[in-house]
């Protein structure tokens, strides 16, 4: 574990300056920032390199929003309930929709939170602040989820990103943390971007980067803004990852993996977030679209968890089979629930009063179903969560001090907002 994990503070060395501020936003703004990168990659050291590392965080985003009465928290006989039928699970007692058949059996590593009451309904300030647990109107550039955990849980020395994303995803990025922990984007399906394929023979990609060192090296010295040093060390991290590209080919392997997973690009971005963290990458987002079901909600929503169900599964077992779900923490959620009423086109609109959250492996007693909703689902009837507590408890379960300190110049902010806690019974 990074001693900064547990310190509370950074150090005034990392104290962020205006100008540090404003570098990290033109560095992103142009795109010209590549994210930081954890130890260096060779396949014999991987297994030693993750144990070394410690914990790590698997994010499952929904985007658009799914709903928990289709899904987690179902109404039987109730008018909000719509027609999907319940499923008895391996927790006694309890029960989900019948379109998730193989997660009903893998409920006992779950902790399932249908107490979640937050305050932003709409996309983009639902998605920034369920990825940073603050509100975007703050006006304040908060950090990621990802980018913390890369913090906390990276290494800064190393070729392989500590904050990968696939698919549709976070809105907000490193925030005040700077470009060093900038997510590094790829395709749904794990297939890296067109641009890291060298369009010239080695011997001469190798002669223009020495070249390009060179030019740098010069405007250096009459040219030092933090820009330019920004860009530099950009470019170095962009040549060190080419080193590690080959783990990011699920070519060989995903047919001996696709009946696990389900044939689909999610479930091989699962497939491929195991083994990033299996490689010692300490946050891998994947997202899964079509869950803003306005209309249709029920068609959206069984076609989405016949591709959910065998891809998050999978992941458990798949995790648990190579002895890391104790080590990994699997997050399961989106930026919004979905209205207990049917509108008139069939579908859900958001909602915010009463939803759920999954959480399951490192840090998470599994088989506990925390708070509840009323009777037709409408508001929270016991054990409200909010955005803070939820990050609390991720924080807490990855071993991250939920209170750290950080600095805006001399304005001290936390990782998450006063008040905030833990959830004691989620937690072991």
């Amino acid at each position: 574990m990074n001693d900064q994990s547990t310190s509370g503070e950074c150090k005034k060395s990392e104290h962020f300056s205006r100008r540090a501020l404003l570098k990290g936003s033109l560095a992103t703004g142009a795109g010209a920032t590549v994210p930081n990168w954890g130890g260096l990659f060779h396949s014999q050291s991987i297994a030693s390199m993750a144990q070394k590392l410690g914990k790590r965080c698997i994010l499952l985003w929904m985007n658009g929003g799914a709903s928990q009465i289709d899904t987690f928290d179902m109404k039987p006989g109730k008018a909000t309930a719509g027609p999907f039928r319940e499923i008895q699970t391996k927790l006694p007692g309890y029960k989900v929709c019948e379109y998730l058949p193989k997660i009903a059996q893998q409920v006992d590593k779950l902790g399932i939170i249908r107490s979640m009451r937050t305050t932003s309904p709409d996309h983009p300030d639902g998605i920034y602040h369920m990825h940073t647990c603050y509100k975007q109107s703050e006006r304040m550039p908060h950090p990621e989820l990802g980018a913390m955990i890369a913090k906390y849980l990276g290494q800064t020395d190393a070729d392989l990103p500590s904050f990968v994303r696939m698919g549709p995803t976070g809105n907000a990025g490193s925030g005040y943390l700077g470009p060093r922990y900038e997510p590094f984007g790829i395709e749904r399906n794990g297939n890296m971007p067109y641009f890291t394929s060298p369009y010239l023979p080695a011997a001469n990609e190798s002669r223009r980067n020495d070249l390009l060192r060179f030019m740098e090296a010069e405007h250096k010295k009459e040219n030092s803004a933090d820009a330019y040093e920004s860009h530099r060390v950009a470019k170095e991290r962009a040549w060190r990852l080419l080193k590690a590209k080959s783990l990011f080919d699920t070519t060989k392997e995903w047919p001996k993996h696709q009946e696990l997973y389900g044939a689909s690009d999610f479930g091989r971005g699962c497939f491929l977030a195991r083994k990033l963290t299996e490689a010692g990458v300490p946050f891998v987002e994947i997202g899964q679209d079509n869950y803003d079901s306005h209309a249709d909600n029920f068609v959206c929503h069984k076609a989405n968890m016949q591709i959910l169900d065998p891809a998050w599964s999978g992941l458990l077992i798949d995790l648990e089979r190579a002895g890391q779900l104790q080590n990994t923490l699997v997050v399961w959620m989106g930026e919004v629930g979905r209205t207990p009423q049917i509108n008139n086109r069939a579908g859900r609109d958001h909602f915010i009063r009463g939803w759920t959250i999954v959480l399951a492996g490192g840090g998470i007693k599994g088989g506990v179903v925390f708070g509840s909703t009323d009777a037709d689902g409408r508001d929270v009837a016991t054990n409200p969560v909010s955005e803070g507590d939820l990050f609390a408890t991720i924080y807490t379960a990855l071993g991250v001090n939920p209170r750290t300190k950080h600095f805006v110049g001399t304005r001290p902010i936390w990782a998450t907002p006063e008040g905030s806690k833990p959830i004691k019974d989620l937690l072991l």
